[in-house]
């Protein structure tokens, strides 16, 4: 959430930020946030004199007492009931405007950081970086969702019996592959110094509210509501509200932690031929990377995690392009993203495996998540990343190394696999 102080000393910066990212109306909200903020602060102000003269009433009345000027006193406590009822009315304004403000607040995306592009759509992202050759494959290659069939390792059908669509079943080896994944992912963030959690998969509103997914993907998200819990889009959601109410000391940054969850989205409105198979589900397994940072550090941090993220990709024999994402298609919460794209030689297509985001002190300040400097308490800012989202990297594995034998698969996962071809 964007804080008001920071709206008001840089309004034009934070209007051309939200026209970055094609919010509409933007003007209007910042004028109704400042016009808000006028009257809080000086509703805030006339409370402050009416309590201030209640106390030195008080103090009146008590020496009045002392004096055995009771009369006096009398009519000093009918001055101070009167102010009492003036507070009550101003306290019962202030929290109005204070609710008004929080709820403009909270429907304000976050501002785009100067490198971020004009744009509106994919097609308006800017390429940094690509490694890899395109694999060349014979008219006979097939896409995963037939390699999948032909060789019977994960099951659609029966996924769509249980659930429904968007539910695959794992089976044999590509049961397998899924662990493996998962395992070589994990491993190789400890390996990066991230502390390993398993966090929660549901989780309450606050969870939602304050890493950004609510309001604003309040439909893309499944939701209990028996108990009022959501079913997590991402890890990043329970694993950055561990820190929620939390101050920090400096010397614990930054914070590194890594998680496995699977993850729950309903894509709503999702259909063609660009949702087939694997690329894109309604439940999907992922490892999420986060990491909290020192505000003057973060985007040093920020360039660590898609190293991260490059290192694993270059381990998977996979050809990958780096994307910086254009103002327009950046996640609400999100101030620079840069998208990580295997290229699925069958399909001919790139295809999104990662994302990797600072969300400089956007969540943070709805987290209510600081830390201790030498004077006062500062916010701090936060960033995560997919490393990686398994579904989309399953499909290209398969679709890349097939041969007339089967499916060759990366060395860097033997290990865990136990074999090296399907």
């Amino acid at each position: 959430m964007l804080q008001v102080l920071y709206i008001r000393e840089n309004k034009s910066a934070v209007i051309d930020g939200l026209k970055k990212k094609h919010f509409k109306g933007a003007e209007e909200h910042i004028e109704q946030i400042l016009a808000t903020d006028a009257k809080r602060r000086e509703t805030q102000k006339e409370l402050d004199g009416v309590l201030a003269e209640t106390n030195q009433k008080a103090k009146d009345i008590g020496n009045l007492m002392k004096a055995g000027n009771k009369n006096e006193a009398e009519s000093l406590k009918a001055v101070t009931a009167e102010l009492k009822i003036k507070s009550k009315t101003l306290s019962d304004l202030l929290t109005k405007y204070e609710e008004d403000l929080s709820a403009v607040l909270i429907k304000l995306p976050n501002i785009p950081h100067v490198s971020v592009p004009e744009g509106r759509t994919h097609d308006d992202n800017q390429e940094v970086f690509k490694h890899g050759e395109i694999p060349q494959l014979s008219s006979a290659a097939l896409p995963h969702w037939e390699l999948i069939k032909k060789y019977d390792i994960i099951d659609f059908e029966t996924g769509v019996k249980i659930s429904g669509a968007g539910f695959p079943v794992y089976k044999g080896k590509g049961a397998r592959l899924q662990r493996a994944l998962i395992n070589f992912f994990l491993d190789e963030a400890v390996k990066a110094g991230y502390l390993e959690v398993q966090p929660p998969i549901l989780v309450n509103p606050a969870s939602g509210y304050g890493t950004g997914q609510l309001p604003d993907k309040d439909g893309q998200m499944y939701r209990a509501d028996a108990d009022d819990l959501y079913l997590i889009p991402t890890a990043e959601v329970p694993i950055t509200n561990i820190y929620r109410d939390t101050i920090l000391n400096e010397n614990q940054l930054p914070v590194k932690n890594a998680g496995y969850t699977p993850c729950f989205r309903r894509e709503a409105g999702s259909w063609g031929a660009d949702v087939r198979g694997l690329n894109r589900l309604h439940q999907f397994d992922k490892v999420e990377i986060v990491q909290i940072a020192l505000p003057e550090n973060s985007y040093k941090v920020l360039d660590e995690m898609v190293g991260h993220v490059k290192a694993l990709l270059k381990k998977l024999e996979l050809p990958f392009r780096i994307i910086r994402l254009c103002g327009g298609d950046m996640s609400f919460a999100s101030a620079l993203t840069y998208d990580f794209e295997v290229y699925s030689a069958a399909q001919k297509k790139w295809l999104e495996v990662s994302s990797v985001s600072n969300f400089e002190s956007f969540q943070a300040n709805r987290l209510k998540l600081r830390y201790k400097g030498k004077d006062k308490t500062h916010i701090l800012h936060t960033l995560n990343g997919s490393a990686l989202a398994l579904p989309r990297v399953v499909a290209a594995i398969l679709e890349n190394n097939q041969t007339d034998k089967g499916i060759t698969l990366p060395k860097a996962l033997v290990p865990y696999t136990g074999f090296d071809s399907i």
